[in-house]
């Protein structure tokens, strides 16, 4: 029996309202499946959202009907989530071919041979995604990278922020979840691969079904932009930052890449049914967009994990502070299983002898991953990361300015591009106050000397 979590009984509700009713879930009817998921009665959903108990019932009895006529099954609440474990409904489909690294699925929803789907043949490669076992603590920005596709049918969407904070995973749920409302996913992970060339010709080779049709290397983009014409289409690039000038200000694209802007530039600007997503550790200026309506982009910024769940599977010690630990290394989940790590290794796994030690410790894979993000600052980055890291306190940009020798323009730029990797805070206060990540800080006080 497969494990089902409330993001996937969600998913499948929000496709059967839809089917019937065009519409998908509310707030409300989100609620409600939420709240019978969890077990919880009427009454305490009703207070919870401040609604009335029959208005929820009513709603929750025309879901769990909804849910009874499509299974043939006699749902009610008690045996919602044992009927649906027993069904083994899943959102993902099952594989029927898989040829050449073509990927050949079939619809969306199998119930042991319940109901069966007659669909269009699906084309995946997801060889260079990762699997995701365990989701934890980002509902609310899947379901924002849903919308942005969904109902605002975004072109090009970025999901940033710092290496470790879920970028890729986030994703990765995403597709899991929608692998039949695609006819093709490509996912490819730059660091791996950066050749755009061979990007292309692999990704236009899986849409080829017959000898006559070729790829024309003179002709590839235009090729790949009408593929996304004329089918709907999910392409990922990973590791977008790969592209970038290290030593430089952010998100400027190396001369061997420029390709690649090109390309993402055209992406947003004609008329296409497909969607394409990058993700990286920084953002570049093709990923802003002030005016949605003239530019379909939009920006998905990943905040540190709040929910101590995922924490319980390390079997630490003294729970009620593994909040605590959550928020001294600001949700990073890399960070925070390094950490989790050290904990059962040297505090025999009791999270409050390791808080009592009153100090932000840094693994050696820890300070591994900042080292290579700060030898990608620029020199600018560096003087300004370096003066900022001696203070305890947020300082104002006019403390800054009189602490460099730099002039105002490199001080607001380089601000902006610590800005655009996620290592500086903003706190709008009476004045703009300034400070360093946490981590980051911790890391940069210990380069001070060398400099």
């Amino acid at each position: 029996m497969g494990f089902m979590d409330v993001t996937e009984v969600l998913q499948i509700a929000d496709e059967l309202v839809f089917r019937q009713t065009g519409k998908h879930l509310d707030d409300l009817q989100e609620t409600v499946i939420k709240g019978v998921w969890e077990d919880k009665t009427y009454d305490k959903m009703a207070h919870d959202c401040e609604k009335s108990e029959s208005h929820l019932r009513n709603i929750g009895y025309k879901l769990l009907h909804l849910f009874s006529e499509h299974l043939d099954e006699d749902i009610n609440k008690k045996n919602f989530r044992s009927t649906l474990s027993r069904l083994e409904l899943t959102s993902s489909p099952i594989i029927i071919q898989h040829n050449n690294n073509n990927f050949n699925f079939c619809n969306s929803y199998e119930l042991n041979n319940h109901q069966e789907k007659n669909i269009n043949p699906q084309i995946y490669d997801l060889t260079l995604a990762p699997v995701v076992n365990y989701f934890y603590g980002k509902e609310r920005e899947l379901k924002q990278l849903s919308h942005y596709i969904f109902k605002q049918n975004l072109k090009l969407i970025s999901v940033l922020g710092l290496s470790g904070i879920g970028k890729t995973y986030l994703v990765k749920k995403f597709v899991d979840l929608n692998l039949d409302q695609f006819e093709l996913i490509i996912w490819k992970n730059l660091k791996l691969t950066n050749d755009l060339s061979q990007i292309m010709t692999d990704i236009l080779s899986k849409n080829i079904n017959d000898q006559d049709s070729q790829i024309y290397s003179d002709h590839q983009i235009d090729q790949f932009l009408n593929l996304l014409k004329n089918k709907r289409c999910l392409i990922i690039f990973d590791h977008v930052q790969e592209l970038f000038i290290k030593e430089k200000l952010a998100g400027q694209f190396q001369e061997q890449f420029k390709n690649y802007q090109d390309l993402f530039n055209l992406i947003k600007e004609i008329d296409h049914q497909s969607h394409v997503i990058l993700i990286s550790d920084e953002q570049c200026q093709l990923m802003l967009s002030l005016d949605q309506k003239l530019t379909p982009v939009k920006c998905l910024e990943l905040e540190g994990l709040t929910n101590p769940e995922f924490l319980t599977n390390f079997n630490l010690k003294d729970e009620k502070n593994l909040l605590n630990l959550i928020n001294l290394y600001q949700g990073n989940y890399n960070y925070l299983k390094d950490i989790a790590y050290l904990i059962k290794d040297i505090f025999g796994g009791k999270v409050a002898e390791f808080l009592a030690e009153n100090e932000l410790i840094l693994t050696e894979d820890i300070k591994a991953s900042l080292t290579e993000l700060f030898n990608k600052l620029s020199p600018i980055e560096k003087e300004i990361v370096l003066k900022l890291s001696q203070y305890d306190q947020p300082i104002t940009k006019q403390e800054l300015k009189q602490n460099f020798n730099l002039s105002l323009t490199d001080l607001i730029n380089g601000l902006q591009s610590l800005n655009r990797r996620f290592l500086i805070k903003y706190q709008d206060q009476e004045k703009l106050l300034f400070s360093l990540i946490p981590v980051f800080q911790k890391y940069v006080k210990t380069l001070v000397t060398m400099y």
